[in-house]
Formats: structure tokens, C-alpha cells, sequence
């Protein structure tokens, strides 16, 4: 077990972060917003000329890698696109992406989108996206399902940690605007950087997104080695990632003050599109009790332990 990217993926994502950052960075999630129609054709062409659609996470070791990367890029730049979702599709399925979903009202960030969404339970039944309700904010909107079978328990493990490496990009975003922020901007004739206070809540971030990152590089190998604790771990990878999103952007947010909460912002954006990847399928409170009925009295193995 080796908890770190190769080098081809971690160029893989080098090259995302550039071909976002060239078809509009931050300005993509703003036009997106604007008309949600328009978000594959914003976004769409970008994938395809990094060959996204042509990695194989699921079978192929270095795609599962470079997939990874793929994702921690899109959340850098919030791109408005279900990347990790699309990259989780079911191999058995003519279907163009997953989402996992719970719940009596199941829900994904699909607005606006013409792809064939498969959807996946935590037990395993998987269904097919028929139709969608009225767009809502950070393009979530309510799914209605058509029942295909209850073959997609190999399926859940990816459909969760991908999407907390879109959202560990976020945080990796976070923490770098808000230590250029403080690095800026005087108090008393001081850099807010220079304050010991500020120096305390940027480690407490920084100790969450790095825990994170570790965590992540794990439950990815352990989602792709096929271990039957794999959904445990994923599920310990998801409420990890939301305790650290919830501590990351309380002190960029504090330490922007504010304008963290501007539109004119970049803080902003990245705040409000984590809010899917940070609810959905389930919410931090949700995830720790299945979690805890899944693994009783037994516990987690690994790093989680």
C-alpha cells in the first residue's frame, strides 16, 4: 500500500488545473449559475480533450489514480460539472455517469445536464434517472427513478470517494485564498498573517486538509484493491471529509470576514458549491450512524481504525 498518487497522475491533475484555468477558471461555476443549461458545453469539451471519458477507474490502477487527480482538480476550481459522478459510472450499465442517493426524496447536482444518469442506494439497488424536478440551488434538483436491479453494491464505494476528492480540491482552494488573503490585508499596521491568533486557526485548517488528504489517497486504494471493508471505509473517508469542509471554510470564512460571503468573492462560490458534495447523498450525522451500523462492534481497519 503506498498512499500517494504516481507521478502520472499527479501530472494528469497538473494539466486539469491549466485547461480549466485556460476555459475560464473561477468565471465557469459564474457562467454555469447564469444559464445551467449551458454547463456541458462549458465544461464538456474540456473533459474530452483531457481524455477524461477515456480513463477506467474501475479496472485500471493508474486510471484510478489519475481520476482521483481529475476530481481534486475540478473541486480547485469549482467546475459546474458532476466530474466525479460522470468517472463513477457503472461498467455494466449504458449509462453515462452514478450518483449515490438516499433517502425518500433522492437528489443529485444533475441540473441542466443530457446525460443518462444511473443511481445508486448504499445496499446496492440501483435505478435509472427518468426525470427531473425544478433546478435548485448549486444545480441540485429531485431524481425520479425507474428500479433496475440490486446488483450495485461493487458500485457504492466509488460513487463516495470520488466525490471527496472533488471536495478536497475545494479545501486545497479554501486554505490557498485565504492564506493570500491574510498575507494582504493590515491590521494595526500588521499583515492579519502576522497575528498569532490568524497563524492558530490556519494550522487548525491546514491539520484537517492534510488528514484528509491522506485519508482519501487510502479509502481510493481501498475502493480499488476490492476489499470487503471497502464501503466502511469509504463511508469513514465521507465523514472525515465533511468535518474537515465544516472546519476549513468556518476559518476562511471567518479570517475573510464578510467579504468571504461576497459574490465578488472566489471564498464564496467555492462555499456554496461544496454544499452538495457536503449534504448529499447524506449529511454528516446521517453518515456517522450508518457508518457505525455498518461496522457495530467490529470497528475500522486501516488508518481509519
Amino acid at each position: 500500500m503506498i498512499l500517494d498518487l504516481s507521478d502520472d497522475a499527479k501530472e494528469f491533475g497538473h494539466q486539469a488545473l491549466r485547461a480549466f484555468e485556460s476555459a475560464g477558471g473561477d468565471q465557469l461555476v459564474q457562467d454555469a449559475e447564469a444559464k445551467p443549461a449551458s454547463r456541458e458545453a462549458l465544461v464538456g469539451p474540456v473533459l474530452a480533450g483531457l481524455g477524461a471519458w477515456e480513463l477506467d477507474p474501475r479496472n485500471d490502477t493508474d486510471g484510478l489514480e489519475a481520476a482521483a487527480a481529475l476530481c481534486r482538480s475540478a473541486g480547485y476550481w469549482a467546475v459546474p460539472y458532476p466530474v466525479a459522478e460522470r468517472l463513477a459510472a457503472p461498467a455494466d450499465l449504458d449509462l453515462d455517469g452514478l450518483t449515490v442517493v438516499a433517502g425518500p426524496r433522492p437528489s443529485g447536482a444533475l441540473a441542466g445536464l443530457e446525460s443518462r444518469w444511473a443511481a445508486v442506494t448504499l445496499d446496492g439497488a440501483r435505478s435509472q434517472v427518468t426525470a427531473q424536478g425544478p433546478v435548485g440551488p448549486a444545480f441540485v434538483t429531485e431524481l425520479e427513478l425507474s428500479a433496475i436491479d440490486d446488483g450495485g453494491a461493487g458500485d457504492v464505494a466509488l460513487g463516495l470517494v470520488l466525490p471527496c476528492w472533488t471536495l478536497l480540491g475545494m479545501l486545497d482552494r479554501a486554505i490557498e485564498l485565504t492564506v493570500s488573503h491574510v498575507s494582504l490585508r493590515k491590521q494595526f499596521g500588521q499583515t492579519l498573517s502576522s497575528f498569532q491568533g490568524v497563524q492558530f486557526q490556519l494550522t487548525e485548517a491546514e491539520v484537517e486538509r492534510s488528514g484528509l488528504d491522506i485519508l482519501a489517497k487510502y479509502a481510493l486504494w481501498s475502493a480499488g484493491s476490492g476489499k470487503p471493508e471497502a464501503l466502511d471505509d469509504a463511508l469513514a473517508l465521507r465523514m472525515s471529509a465533511i468535518e474537515a469542509a465544516e472546519v476549513v471554510f468556518r476559518v476562511c470564512h471567518q479570517l475573510h470576514g464578510a467579504v468571504g460571503f461576497c459574490d465578488e468573492t472566489t471564498l464564496s462560490w467555492l462555499s456554496r458549491y461544496s454544499q452538495p458534495l457536503r449534504r448529499l447523498p447524506l449529511g454528516l450525522s446521517v453518515t456517522r450512524d450508518e457508518l457505525t451500523r455498518r461496522v457495530g462492534g467490529s470497528g475500522l481497519t486501516g488508518l481509519f481504525a
